[in-house]
């Protein structure tokens, strides 16, 4: 249990859904609303974080032609703990900045990629525990592949043993104040919210992710996850 927290207390859990992509390599499919089963591929997402019993809010940050459609499907006692949609940035980093502006008296904040439909509650679980130690944790899965690593003109300068090596997903969760902090010092791009906080010092706890809980970029990557949404049953 974190030195933060008291024995009982209950604390504000906010989960920011970073869905403001433009999904580029989708050759002109709209992701966040493909078909994934019966819904459309952001209600899938958000879902585990609604049914989550731990979470209390949701920010859902959009691009803006998104934005009429999201508040469309987001709306109704389905969706309770949608407390915002709001727009995001041109970065990754812009719109989780926005989407922690509507999450200020929240001590826990789950950030979680909206393209990543086959998240689970014990996902998002398993990483608030394990937050709880060290004030962030994000989820990982070991690197099942040899690694090298090559210069521009790809002739291998190294091959890191594969045994120390994890592919970094999200959720990430990370206490409120640290966040915050790690965005205010922001002064580089980034594609992953732990970096910055590993920047500031911080200790970031790697958590078992699933092989299963995977990005949706490409087409390739929605028909897989149609077919491993089969085994899902919500």
């Amino acid at each position: 249990m974190g030195a933060n927290m008291k024995k009982g207390e209950k604390q504000g859990v906010g989960a920011i859904i970073v869905a403001a992509g433009q999904g580029e390599r989708m050759g002109g499919v709209a992701k966040l609303f493909a078909p994934l089963g019966d819904k459309p591929l952001l209600l899938r997402t958000v879902h585990p974080f609604q049914k989550c019993r731990l979470v209390d809010r949701i920010v859902v940050v959009v691009s803006g032609e998104k934005e009429l459609q999201c508040r469309q499907l987001l709306t109704g006692e389905e969706w309770s703990k949608v407390s915002h949609i709001c727009l995001g940035g041109k970065r990754r980093q812009d719109s989780v900045a926005a989407g922690l502006a509507q999450l200020d008296k929240c001590d826990w904040v789950i950030v979680h990629d909206g393209a990543r439909p086959l998240v689970t509650i014990d996902l998002i679980e398993h990483g608030l525990a394990a937050a709880k130690e060290t004030g962030a944790a994000v989820a990982a899965v070991p690197v099942k592949d040899t690694i090298k690593l090559a210069g521009d003109d790809r002739i291998i300068h190294q091959t890191p043993p594969r045994q120390n090596l994890w592919a970094v997903q999200t959720p990430q969760v990370f206490r409120t104040d640290i966040i915050t902090e790690a965005y205010q010092q922001a002064n580089e791009d980034v594609t992953d919210d732990a970096s910055l906080v590993e920047k500031l010092g911080y200790p970031v706890k790697l958590y078992m992710g699933a092989y299963d809980n995977i990005k949706i970029t490409t087409p390739d990557d929605l028909a897989l996850a149609g077919m491993l949404w089969q085994r899902y049953e919500r």
